[in-house]
């Protein structure tokens, strides 16, 4: 269980009185704007630097050209300038942050800023099961395991095949425990159980009176258990099961197990609602794979539903396993989502605004310009660099002599008048993002990645912003 909070920064901590948001000349009427609307409980000035592109600054470039006034306690570049910001920090002897990579999230940015001291605790244990194992080699379960585990799994769950021989199983357990790993062991043979506890595993999946006498061997080794109803049975099968492993001193969590949606997926949560009732103190285990693995939607939506339902009734411990295509990443979202459900929880507060990562194919918020916004911009631009933009009604794509609009990028590209191949590619890369981004309502952010929750990936690097955003010369 995670209630650590020696990660939150001194960022997040601090209190700050004056700002100072560093900036090129183009961007600086966007930037006053989205500051006057954002009304900070900060005092702030606004340092637009001899530049056109705020992007194209670095650090040492800042450093040498910036002056700060007194009283100021932070500034804040772009979150695109390249450099360290210690460069920055050393000069003007105050503390130097970049800020967010698009203007526009500045409000956002602060937001999170003011959550980040009292977020990130979670109290749901993740195990992540691989499956099958017996089938694998022992470099692929250690592979398996290792990235598991880098997801955020705080145990590593074997699943055994019935009816398959698993003779090299002990030696696998002693080698992942050995690694600094937590297993449990996925089978209901005694003989398999027996194994992989010997040889270091801490938790057993699973016992009912099918196979209870198992636990006379577990009895004194520290071992826990799951323990779910007899088979085809109610959860009053659970109570001789339960009673028996009390009387051997044995620690458990009860399962009541969640079935797929059609199977009595309903039913199955009341199921966990009774014995909540009916055992308020036992430490309980949802398998959320269960439903995941067997339905055709993305993960993300239901593994934060899921893992909601298990905070709300103090289930302390989730079974998942990534075997169907579009269950990839399901522990990384569990993960996410034990920290933002235990906040909204704990602070009786909704879930959201507060961490975005589950969101995926849709923005939180979709941050576009206006026309008018646009070609106020325009006419600020002395340079023949094309910048695109993207919202609801389609793409801009502008240079100081051009302003073409329109939804079909083939169409804006021929106007463009581009014929040098790496520049070419270029637009048409960024075109082709554009054009994705207007089609799911997303933000667009040119050489930006576009924003896909937890699964962003990172930026692309500049070092040819300039050559390939140029018109050439006819």
């Amino acid at each position: 269980m995670n209630t650590n909070r020696e990660a939150r920064t001194q960022k997040s901590e601090r209190r700050i009185s004056r700002v100072l948001f560093v900036t090129g000349r183009l961007a600086e009427p966007a930037l006053r704007r989205v500051l006057a609307e954002m009304a900070p409980p900060f005092e702030y000035d606004v340092a637009a630097l001899k530049i056109t592109v705020a992007a194209l600054m670095t650090t040492d470039w800042i450093a040498r050209a910036l002056e700060v006034p007194g009283g100021v306690d932070l500034v804040m570049i772009p979150g695109l300038c390249e450099g360290d910001t210690d460069a920055i920090a050393g000069k003007a002897g105050v503390a130097v942050e970049k800020g967010p990579k698009d203007l526009r999230e500045i409000p956002v940015y602060f937001g999170r800023a003011a959550l980040a001291a009292d977020y990130g605790d979670w109290d749901i244990e993740i195990l992540a099961e691989i499956n099958n194992a017996p089938r694998l080699t022992v470099d692929a379960v250690r592979e398996a395991a290792a990235y598991f585990k880098t997801s955020g799994a705080d145990i590593i769950d074997i699943g055994c095949t019935p009816g398959l021989p698993f003779p090299g199983l002990g030696a696998l357990v002693r080698s992942l425990v050995a690694g600094g790993m937590r297993v449990s062991i996925d089978t209901f043979d005694a003989a398999e159980i027996r194994e992989a506890v010997a040889a270091g595993a801490e938790l057993v999946l699973s016992v009912n009176a099918s196979n209870l006498g198992v636990a006379q061997h577990l009895a004194g080794t520290g071992t826990r258990v799951v323990v779910i109803p007899d088979l085809g049975g109610s959860v009053d099968t659970l109570e001789p099961s339960v009673n028996e492993l009390e009387r051997l001193g044995i620690r458990y969590l009860i399962d009541p197990v969640i079935e797929p949606i059609g199977h009595g997926f309903m039913a199955s949560l009341e199921r966990y609602a009774e014995v909540r009732r009916r055992y308020p103190g036992a430490e309980m285990l949802m398998g959320i794979g269960n439903l995941t693995e067997l339905t055709s939607a993305d993960t993300t939506g239901m593994n934060a539903l899921l893992v909601a339902i298990c905070q709300e009734l103090g289930i302390r411990a989730v079974l998942t396993t990534e075997v169907i295509p579009w269950a990839r990443g399901a522990v990384r979202e569990i993960d996410v989502a034990r920290r933002l459900m235990h906040y909204a929880v704990t602070r009786q507060t909704i879930p959201k605004g507060i961490d975005d990562r589950l969101v995926t194919v849709k923005d939180p918020a979709v941050l576009t310009y206006t026309e008018e916004e646009l070609r106020a911009l325009q006419a600020a631009i002395t340079d023949p660099n094309f910048r695109i933009f993207a919202d609801a009604g389609g793409i801009t794509v502008m240079n100081n002599t051009l302003f073409v609009r329109g939804t079909d990028i083939q169409k804006i590209f021929s106007e463009l008048h581009v014929d040098e191949p790496a520049h070419a590619f270029y637009l048409g890369k960024e075109l082709a993002r554009a054009s994705l981004a207007v089609t799911l309502g997303k933000t667009y952010r040119q050489e930006g990645a576009l924003t896909w929750g937890y699964l962003t990936p990172p930026d692309e690097v500049k070092s040819e912003h300039v050559r390939l955003t140029q018109k050439p010369a006819r």
